[in-house]
């Protein structure tokens, strides 16, 4: 059995090469196109996603990113600069033959972060938000031709992070006012658009699987859909959760759990106890000899963007170490 490991997306600075260098070395295996929001806002995970939707317009406004008639001159910026990105890619990542990710802010989230033209969130609007979330499978299904040519990869990993799905299902996302919350959104409808997106990845030939680092993951409605796994904090799962866990996996689909601390804490865990630590989980979801665990890809529990660069080398070096552990381990015991 072999595990892997990778990073989630942002990284710290404002180097796209300097970052790349730093995962191929670190996270060569699986690497990914990394994202630095320190940039600016059309380096940010929403900015790049938006990149994608030229579908339709959109511009920076002083409350952030809002629909419009027509791409807006920062629109274009954050397009130009992915491209400028995936140059880089291509150029330093070529020889590179095993898998590559890319990831995408997901449908909801980007409702609810996302202005419609008139003001507000598009999640309080189901026709924008349903024309943003097909606007943005379309994208995502042209992303993942470009960087597969870009990369030469054949396998391709469509991530796409929805920080913001738990509050939208919980009604939890404030209103413009701030006084106010938007109407929660039924499960049917969240699993739908999140759907089209995963499908469209599929429809690429790529492999989709969601990432939130919140807490409250709707297993459920990630049920619903053809998503093939889910990245999370590992610190944020509750045991309320450890049944609807066991029972994706069961199904045949794999969990990534970020194990890694995403800052450098006051004592720095070693491989071996972020193993013993995965290892433990393992065991409280029924899994407690080594042989019956399930293959996984493991990462730190979020993005590196807050990280020093010193410690985000480390970081996915120890993602690396404890995927590494697992995999002898299991070895030894298929021997």
């Amino acid at each position: 059995m072999t595990n892997h490991a990778t990073g989630l997306g942002s990284m710290p600075g404002e180097d796209i090469a300097e970052s790349m260098r730093i995962v191929l070395g670190e996270a060569g295996a699986f690497p990914y196109v990394p994202e630095l929001p320190a940039r600016g806002a059309t380096a940010t995970m929403i900015g790049r996603t938006l990149a994608l939707v030229t579908e339709l317009g959109v511009d920076l406004q002083p409350a952030g990113w809002r629909l419009t008639d027509a791409p807006g001159l920062d629109h274009r910026r954050a397009a130009s600069l992915l491209a400028q990105d995936l140059d880089t890619v291509e150029e330093l990542s070529a020889g590179h033959d095993g898998p590559f990710k890319l990831q995408v802010a997901g449908p909801w989230t980007l409702a609810a972060t996302v202005e419609r033209p008139r003001g507000d969130k598009v999640l309080a609007d189901h026709g924008a938000r349903r024309e943003l979330a097909q606007a943005l499978a379309q994208g995502v299904q042209d992303h993942v031709g470009d960087v597969r040519r870009r990369t030469g990869s054949a396998t391709i990993v469509v991530q796409v992070d929805e920080p913001a799905l738990p509050a939208v299902l919980a009604g939890a996302v404030p209103t413009a006012s701030g006084f106010g919350r938007h109407r929660t959104v039924t499960p049917a409808d969240s699993a739908a658009a999140l759907g089209w997106v995963v499908d469209a990845a599929i429809a690429a030939e790529a492999v989709p699987v969601v990432h939130c680092c919140a807490e409250g993951l709707p297993w459920a409605v990630l049920g619903e859909t053809r998503v093939q796994a889910v990245s999370f904090d590992l610190s944020k799962i509750s045991r309320g959760e450890y049944d609807d866990i066991a029972e994706w996996v069961d199904s045949g689909r794999q969990v990534w759990p970020g194990v890694v601390p995403v800052t450098e804490p006051e004592r720095r865990p070693t491989d071996a106890d972020l193993t013993k630590q995965l290892l433990a989980w393992w065991a409280h979801l029924g899994y407690s000899d080594v042989e019956t665990l399930p293959p996984m890809t493991v990462t730190p529990a979020c993005g590196l963007a807050g990280a020093s660069p010193a410690w985000t080398r480390q970081a996915l070096q120890l993602a690396t170490a404890v995927a590494q552990n697992l995999s002898v381990e299991q070895g030894k015991i298929d021997a």
